[in-house]
């Protein structure tokens, strides 16, 4: 989002949307994949040049091996094959056969080199559209599909280079410098190969057709099972709460059939595919020979020009059955390629944007929300906070309270109705981030210019200072995965620090101090009021005496705002809010 930045943490929203029947992040078109690869290959297109006519000349080269043979038949069988010629053919073979080998070699490092350095740009391309992709893109698409797409997909297509890239190397250029020594052998030959071509053309066109589309449809189940996998860890505490370990444990097991039947179907056509090429390559053998037998018979070809010509479409089917042996590969890489590049073709739309205020204010008027094809979180939610004020929602679970954060925070777009908010926002919920880096790579990330005062100011007014005096090397110490462990409560106050680091304009507040516990709920209220002190500011209140500091206080039910007032207000009146705050007194 343009001049906002959301502080790291997610919140798992209140009213649980299916993935079923949302729709994934784009894939790429053939088309589509094409004309960004050209694109990527700008820098590259001199030296793919030079490594196809390296290919074309070392193939070439290799092939004398089968037109001497077919020369040392002739003087066998003429009676004119002395040691000397036998010296010579011998010579030349094993000469043609090291250059084409080194020619070859050469040829498939340079093309491997190539195929890296694009998708190294591709690569840096798809992280970088990712991390700007509107959030309610991905909260529609699933958190999964993006990550399958970065990480799954990604893996795919690089372990393709090694299997795939020789052997589509040799084939391509096998292929061309066959036939044509076939057409100035013989043209009868060439012309043998030619009727049977077709038998080829067609499996290959039927393989695309179809293979590319199931090679996709696995890749979505991987994705539908990542994003079911990822939503019951994030959600593991409301899963075990609500008793849903059972459902989510069958919606994982439902993708991961649906996995392992898009599988099967992959390599169901790849058999038929096989079936197809082998009955092309018993054809195509059939015919040059019976072509051969022919004009040998009536004096139109020699015995050494047919051998030199069944050995020329031998090599020209080996590289075609090696390809048989990788094409499972190539069909998975083509089919994570297009997913990458339909991520990194993703154009940026202002609409993705909510309108941006010119104060800071925020203003919702008659907003709707639901996710994908299930019910309304939010129904027709019009609300008004004035600059500088302080609103807390609360409601029981399931209320849309969360969702009504990630609505104003610009996190989801609504379905209806209009949301005017300032640019600069930041969001943090209660199940925040310690990145693996050092204390003050985790600071710095919400201000990349601010210097060491700033960052013990922060930690100061966030009562986080003291973190200061338990980590050994202080603002260097290594934080997260392998580094120093902090506390619930230390990673929040961390993450309201990096929070007051932004000076947003808009703080929303997700639950922000919840996660700790109580023993630390009065350090983490007053972190939280300093950073929202001067700030208009949605807090979405997990202890009802948070809320009760507040300016203002909406009571939220089934997606709807049914109560709204001061505390003061809201306890005389005798209602909902009423009712909670007993219950909230009478348990402390």
């Amino acid at each position: 989002m343009n001049g906002t930045y959301a502080v790291p943490g997610t919140a798992v929203p209140e009213t649980a949307a299916s993935d079923a029947g949302l729709p994934g992040l784009p894939v790429a078109s053939g088309r589509e994949t094409a004309r960004e690869l050209w694109r990527l290959s700008r820098g590259y297109r001199l030296r793919l040049a030079a490594t196809g006519v390296l290919g074309i000349v070392s193939t070439g080269v290799d092939l004398i091996v089968s037109v001497t043979i077919g020369f040392l038949v002739d003087r066998v069988q003429a009676g004119t094959a002395d040691l000397a010629t036998v010296l010579t053919v011998t010579v030349v073979m094993a000469l043609a056969a090291v250059l084409g080998a080194a020619g070859t070699a050469l040829t498939i490092v340079l093309a491997t080199r190539v195929y890296h350095s694009i998708l190294a740009a591709l690569r840096e391309q798809l992280v970088s559209r990712a991390m700007t992709l509107p959030q309610h893109l991905v909260e529609r698409a699933g958190t999964g599909d993006l990550i399958s797409r970065s990480s799954d997909d990604v893996t795919a297509v690089a372990d393709a280079a090694p299997a795939v890239i020789p052997v589509l190397t040799v084939t391509a250029f096998t292929v061309v410098v066959s036939l044509g020594g076939l057409a100035a052998l013989e043209w009868p030959y060439a012309a043998a190969f030619a009727v049977v071509l077709p038998v080829y053309v067609l499996a290959v066109r039927w393989y695309l057709r179809i293979g590319l589309g199931v090679y996709r449809a696995e890749r979505t189940a991987m994705s539908a099972r990542a994003q079911q996998i990822l939503e019951s860890q994030r959600g593991y505490a409301t899963v075990l709460g609500f008793g849903l370990a059972e459902q989510r444990h069958r919606a994982v097991m439902t993708d991961s059939w649906r996995v392992a039947r898009q599988s099967l179907r992959a390599r169901t056509v790849l058999s038929m595919l096989n079936a197809r090429l082998n009955l092309g390559e018993c054809l195509s053998l059939a015919a040059v020979l019976v072509v051969g037998f022919v004009l040998v018979d009536h004096n139109a070809s020699t015995v050494g020009g047919a051998t030199t010509a069944m050995l020329l479409v031998l090599r020209l089917l080996g590289p075609v059955n090696q390809l048989l042996l990788v094409i499972d590969t190539l069909q998975s890489a083509l089919a994570s390629l297009s997913r990458m590049i339909g991520v990194v073709t993703i154009p940026f739309s202002s609409s993705d944007v909510p309108a941006q205020a010119a104060s800071t204010a925020v203003q919702l008027d008659e907003v709707s929300f639901r996710y994908g094809q299930g019910p309304r979180v939010l129904d027709d939610i019009t609300l008004s906070i004035p600059s500088g004020r302080r609103v807390a929602v609360v409601g029981v679970s399931g209320a849309g309270k969360t969702t009504l954060a990630g609505v104003v925070a610009g996190t989801h777009l609504p379905e209806a109705g209009r949301v005017t908010r300032p640019s600069r926002t930041a969001m943090i919920s209660q199940e925040v981030h310690v990145f693996a880096g050092t204390l003050r790579d985790n600071l710095t990330l919400a201000a990349p210019g601010a210097t060491d005062r700033d960052l013990h100011t922060a930690l100061e007014a966030t009562g986080a200072a003291s973190i200061l005096d338990v980590l050994p090397d202080r603002l260097d110490t290594l934080l997260g995965v392998g580094g120093h462990p902090l506390t619930d409560a230390q990673a929040q106050q961390l993450a309201l620090a990096r929070l007051l680091l932004t000076d947003a304009d808009l703080v929303i507040l997700d639950e922000a101090t919840a996660e700790a516990g109580s023993t630390y709920a009065g350090q983490l209220d007053r972190a939280a009021d300093a950073v929202l002190a001067g700030r208009t500011a949605v807090v979405v209140a997990h202890r009802l005496s948070q809320a009760a500091t507040c300016d203002r206080i909406m009571v939220m039910e089934r997606g709807r705002i049914i109560e709204t007032g001061t505390h003061g207000e809201l306890v005389d009146a005798g209602g909902v809010y009423a009712g909670l705050w007993t219950a909230w007194e009478a348990a402390r």
